[in-house]
């Protein structure tokens, strides 16, 4: 039994919110399922899309930053502003740039 406890310890020292600057938690490519998994996150939690449940959109590390091509950002670099998104997922029309700084346009749902 106190195996298990340290073990699950050990595993849990490694959740904790990033500082001010620093990248939001991992989520291992996946946005959270929960509403509490989101808020935890510092994300979102609400409807996108034409999904019909609710999803979380997470917040970018360098929503803002200014972008030449898909590589400069950790989401999307939109093409309008050429700035870093806010936020992921990104539903609607949007124009981005590709990893060569051309711009895509896209529409998700």
């Amino acid at each position: 039994m106190r195996f298990l406890f340290g073990a699950a310890l050990i595993a849990l020292s490694g959740c904790t919110a990033g500082a001010e600057g620093n990248p939001p938690p991992e989520t291992g490519g996946m946005a959270p399922q929960t509403e509490a998994a989101c808020l935890a996150a510092g994300g979102r939690w609400g409807p996108g899309g034409l999904f019909p449940d609710p999803l979380c959109f997470l917040p970018n590390p360098d929503a803002g930053k200014s972008c030449a091509k898909a590589s400069d950002c950790v989401g999307t670099c939109l093409a309008e502003s050429r700035t870093c998104a806010p936020v992921q997922p990104i539903f609607g029309c949007y124009a981005f740039l590709d990893e060569d700084g051309r711009e895509v346009t896209i529409c998700a749902d």
